[in-house]
């Protein structure tokens, strides 16, 4: 497979999941000029490409590796503990920490509003 035909595959997995270069960069542990010369077909590290392709579901070739749908539900989980932690950090400095059927609650919470409410349009947002 040609360089360009993988960069057009991972611009289309891109565009199906609406995250963009910067939210890549962050995302991968990259630098955003990195991408940016990733994306303009350069060349960068084997590792670069890794990165990328890991966060986006795709093999080398392109090839999905992970659905969208599974994508999205790994990324909107993560972000849910995140959050979760978050109260949970807040709440236990006031000595209020909360149990562990509330914060699943919580979680759960937060990761449906990740994938249906209006939060997911800022699901890629690092």
């Amino acid at each position: 497979m040609l360089r360009s035909e993988l960069i057009n595959k991972i611009i289309q997995r891109k565009e199906k999941l609406n995250i963009t270069i910067e939210n890549i960069a962050k995302l991968s542990n990259l630098g955003i000029r990195t991408v940016n010369r990733f994306f303009a077909g350069e060349d960068v590290k084997l590792s670069t490409i890794e990165y990328i392709t890991n966060l986006l579901g795709v093999d080398f070739a392109g090839n999905e590796t992970v659905p969208l749908k599974k994508l999205r539900q790994n990324r909107a989980k993560e972000k849910a503990i995140f959050m979760a932690s978050l109260v949970q950090s807040t709440s236990a400095l006031e000595m209020q920490g909360l149990e562990k059927n509330s914060l699943e609650k919580m979680i759960h919470k937060f990761e449906k509003e990740f994938l249906t409410g209006s939060y997911k349009d800022r699901l890629w947002i690092a």
